[in-house]
């Protein structure tokens, strides 16, 4: 299975990424974790102006195979949530990395340390 890993973004352990614009990081699931899930059918996310904490959960994306909680890679307050989602949570499957799940203001951008760059989160997949 072929997976698309983006240059630029930042991984986690727990397939999840931050692209990050300034302050803020927008939050999905990898290509390798939609691959891995299946068919998405619900993506539970947090409210608007909710904490989230690097290494804790806050969603889940369910798929026709299994439901898979979300880590946040980063700490932040989430300014905004993807709502397409909501209406059309299979956009995951067709494009992870352009269909962001959350956009959060990042609390701790050294957090970004901790986290994988592209060459290293393509060989963690292998």
């Amino acid at each position: 299975m072929e997976t698309k890993v983006m240059e630029g973004l930042y991984y986690s352990e727990s397939h999840e990424y931050v692209r990050v614009e300034g302050e803020y990081g927008y939050i999905g699931i990898t290509d390798y974790a939609q691959n891995a899930l299946g068919n998405v059918v619900y993506v539970d996310m947090p409210e608007v102006d909710d904490e989230v904490t690097a290494g804790e959960e806050f969603g889940a994306v369910e798929s026709v195979k299994a439901a898979s909680d979300l880590m946040a890679p980063v700490s932040g307050t989430v300014v905004e949530v993807n709502e397409a989602l909501d209406d059309q949570p299979e956009l995951v499957n067709q494009d992870a990395y352009e269909n962001w799940i959350i956009k959060v203001e990042m609390s701790d951008k050294s957090e970004l340390d901790n986290l994988m760059d592209a060459a290293a989160y393509e060989a963690f997949c292998k």
